[in-house]
């Protein structure tokens, strides 16, 4: 049996193909042949409880749906109009050190700063009211619950219930936002999108555009504090900066599934037979690919084990790769930088405040992350 692919079960408990290697799994995020559908989604197997990431109902116009998509979501998320909203970002990072700043210590990072700053810069690209993050921050906690079908059920009803709210009223008076886009756009003469359709689309870039940011941000502050030593290397300029997010970006990645029993990373289904060396992953088959481990290849990255801002040759799979590659990988970059680029001038001794083996982390959550992050400076 080939080596990067090995039969295991999901943290569901249902049969999987594991892959792994950084050749193997950058060679099937980019193959057409594995999705998101399944022809039966009720009798596929699942990888997790979580709404997210789980089968869709397989139809013919699935590939030319998500090309559309695509090129509809490129205007939104365009260089020209995240240029535009860079400065916004440098903005809000500085209003919100100056927040944490002025809080007594010991502060929660994540919840001054992590959770903040990707749900803000998010809001208003997507053109949802900040004043409502604590709902759909408790909604995007309950969807991506592993382990409770219902809760995660029950979150996914209650976010697209309010962004179909939000979708009409964006209809009724639409703005420079991603919803109004959406609203907008026309395929053959047509909307490409009905009432229905976008609140769905809207929900799912709500959720990922700042739930998985809110993760890396977590898990950067955690890895510099851990290596102070390499806190230096943001002091050499743009550059150095941007190494140091990438190295974030690529060892810092949450695994779905790595705290529970079973596969761990992003779930996918064949949607035709795949010939891997002498493996046959059959259709319908549930395929895990495990980007983590993709990311700590020998084989293509020096020492994967040790985290190096220093590293200059990291083409991490992190935000996928080929047609699904991540559309906000660009938000995601301009975010971090931004704040990594300040964190350690606004506040040249920050520590954590507790050891690091007692941050709870989020484990039964597919994004991952820490619960708290308290810190001092």
């Amino acid at each position: 049996m080939t080596a990067d692919v090995k039969k295991v079960t999901s943290p569901a408990g249902d049969p999987a193909w594991l892959v792994t290697g950084y050749d193997t799994v950058k060679r099937l995020l980019a193959d057409p042949r594995l999705g998101r559908s399944h022809p039966e989604p009720d009798r596929a197997a699942r990888f997790s409880d979580a709404q997210v990431l789980g089968p869709e109902e397989a139809r013919p116009t699935e590939v030319a749906e998500h090309r559309q998509m695509r090129r509809l979501l490129a205007k939104s998320f365009s260089a020209r109009r995240l240029a535009l909203l860079r400065p916004r970002v440098d903005a809000v990072v500085a209003e919100l050190l100056d927040d944490l700043a002025a809080r007594p210590q010991p502060a929660d990072f994540h919840d001054a700063i992590s959770f903040p700053l990707p749900a803000l810069v998010i809001c208003e690209l997507l053109g949802v009211p900040y004043e409502d993050r604590e709902d759909f921050r408790r909604w995007s906690d309950d969807v991506g619950d592993m382990t409770d079908g219902q809760r995660s059920a029950a979150g996914m009803a209650a976010l697209h219930a309010y962004m179909r709210e939000l979708v009409e009223r964006r209809r009724a008076e639409p703005a420079e936002d991603v919803l109004s886009d959406l609203l907008t756009a026309q395929v053959d003469g047509r909307p490409a999108y009905d009432t229905d359709s976008a609140a769905q689309l809207g929900a799912g870039l709500l959720f990922a555009g700042h739930e998985t940011t809110v993760t890396a941000i977590d898990s950067g502050v955690v890895l510099l504090l851990t290596h102070p030593e390499q806190i230096a290397e943001l002091d050499r300029g743009p550059e150095a900066v941007s190494r140091v997010v990438e190295e974030i970006l690529r060892f810092g990645l949450p695994n779905p599934g790595a705290e529970q029993e079973g596969a761990a990373g992003l779930p996918r289904y064949a949607n035709a037979d795949i010939e891997v060396g002498d493996v046959t992953i059959a259709a319908g088959d549930l395929v895990v690919l495990d980007l983590r481990d993709a990311n700590q290849d020998t084989v293509r990255f020096p020492e994967p084990a040790d985290f190096d801002v220093r590293r200059t040759d990291n083409p991490h799979v992190t935000f996928g790769h080929g047609p699904r590659f991540c559309v906000g990988a660009p938000l995601a970059r301009i975010e971090l930088t931004a704040l990594f680029g300040t964190l350690f001038t606004r506040f040249p001794d920050l520590r954590l405040a507790v050891p690091p083996d007692r941050l709870r982390p989020r484990s039964h959550l597919l994004t991952g992350g820490w619960a708290e992050l308290p810190v001092r400076w």
